[in-house]
């Protein structure tokens, strides 16, 4: 007899991901669709909702019933409301748990927010495994980070947990309370991207900035913003003292992101952590739900 299976599905501004699979984590199927956020939370969620539906019905000819599911998602879950979630238009109004519960008719759905997923991801399966004290840093479009310690995710009081793109610069830098995200605006790559091409008058990618041929005044905006980048990680490093530290997203392998915080962790940190690379890339987020599908059993 079948022991069932577990569906993960991950909300991104651009697209949604979904998968089944089954209790070894080995995924079974995939669907992805498009996000189409301007026609708002509730036909987002629809669709959503039909396309994991269909996923089930047809993972459950073969592998029994649908057991769990897990749900990664932009913004910081708290209660019954998903908050800091600006991609999708009224996203934030949607009492997002209840209704992915009666939609999915799954026995157990979990709900977390993308980048508290990807770390489950890769304390499950990734660089995280084994490590009692651990961070990840998800340095792509936006900037965030979870925090594992005792073996656990630590979500936090509020769930806002590793939410360092409100990570203030200085102290009289506009910040939260004035719908600013100074780090994350400073330093990810939608950041570096944003201000680099406010420089040129010109629009400049992220990828563009760690190129071989950087004009000197672009070198030096994303200099400065790679020392301010390692500063917080070797800051984060000093309060956690974790044994490891994963970076993961779309800048996470630049050489010259990964050098400028190493030199930062082994000059200011008392007992500097092991730096890695994440094991899970774009598909980290989904890997993640399917993971706090698999940790609820």
């Amino acid at each position: 007899m079948s022991a069932g299976f577990v569906l993960g599905i991950d909300f991104g501004g651009t697209k949604i991901a979904m998968a089944a699979a089954a209790p070894d984590g080995t995924v079974l199927r995939s669907v992805r669709l498009a996000t189409r956020a301007g026609d708002g939370a509730p036909v987002v969620l629809e669709r959503a909702l039909e396309a994991a539906r269909r996923l089930a019905a047809e993972t459950e000819r073969d592998e029994g019933p649908l057991v769990a599911a897990g749900v990664a998602t932009f913004g910081v879950v708290r209660g019954d409301r998903v908050l800091l979630a600006p991609n999708v238009p009224g996203w934030e109004e949607l009492p997002l748990p209840r209704l992915l519960r009666d939609g999915l008719e799954a026995p157990v759905v979990r709900l977390d927010n993308d980048v508290n997923a990807a770390t489950a991801a890769e304390l499950r399966w990734g660089g995280l495994a084994g490590t009692g004290t651990g961070l990840y840093v998800n340095l792509g479009t936006g900037l965030g980070a979870g925090v594992v310690a005792g073996g656990r995710l630590v979500r936090g009081a509020n769930g806002a947990a590793g939410e360092i793109g409100y990570l203030l610069r200085s102290p009289g830098e506009p910040g939260h309370g004035a719908g600013r995200a100074p780090l994350e605006e400073h330093v990810s790559g939608g950041g570096l991207a944003r201000r680099a091409s406010a420089l040129t008058g010109r629009e400049v990618t992220a990828p563009e900035l760690f190129g071989p041929s950087v004009p000197s005044e672009l070198r030096v905006l994303r200099d400065r913003a790679l020392g301010d980048l390692g500063m917080a990680v070797a800051n984060l490093a000093i309060i956690l003292d974790p044994e490891r530290i994963v970076l993961g997203g779309g800048m996470a392998a630049e050489p010259a992101l990964v050098s400028r915080v190493e030199h930062l962790l082994a000059r200011a940190v008392p007992f500097p952590p092991a730096l890695e690379p994440a094991h899970f890339g774009a598909d980290a987020a989904l890997r993640g739900a399917l993971a706090l599908a698999l940790d609820s059993l």
